[in-house]
């Protein structure tokens, strides 16, 4: 399987803040793909929550993902619809 890449908007209002930087690891965690988050050339482990709060992505935010291995595409595609869904926020 290739290595998949895909550039995603933060949408939700308060961007990547503690509950849903907890949202995007534990949804990363499904998966056994190795996924990487960069942002303004900052890279972390989709596995770390601090890692992924350290970026400070607010809405509006672009974010690069990069999801690598057996699962790869199913990661991609949850970790979009998460991000899409604004992290099932309400506002």
């Amino acid at each position: 399987m290739a290595k998949l890449v895909k550039k995603l908007e933060i949408k939700n209002k308060l961007g990547l803040h503690a509950r849903a930087a907890a949202l995007l690891v534990q949804t990363v965690n499904r998966f056994s793909a190795e996924v990487k988050i960069a942002k303004d050339g900052q890279v972390v482990d989709g596995r770390s929550i601090l890692g992924v709060l350290t970026l400070a992505a607010t809405r509006g935010s672009k974010i690069h993902v990069e999801a690598d291995g057996e699962d790869a595409e199913e990661a991609m595609r949850a970790l979009e619809k998460l991000v899409e869904k604004k992290f099932y926020e309400s506002e």
